[in-house]
């Protein structure tokens, strides 16, 4: 078996995922900021409350 044959085909799937995974992470974060920094009217606005976002 040659060398080539041998590679597999997708060798950089690991960081793609690796990335995907960090990224939804990042943006959970900011999303979590954000509603932190709501007060209670603009919680119940759109349906929460402080209990939820903590």
């Amino acid at each position: 078996m040659k060398f080539y044959e041998n590679r597999p085909r997708q060798p950089f799937i690991g960081f793609v995922q690796l990335r995907r995974a960090l990224k939804r992470w990042w943006l959970r974060k900011r999303a979590c900021q954000a509603l932190r920094r709501m007060s209670y009217e603009q919680l119940r606005d759109i349906g929460l409350e402080k209990k939820d976002v903590e």
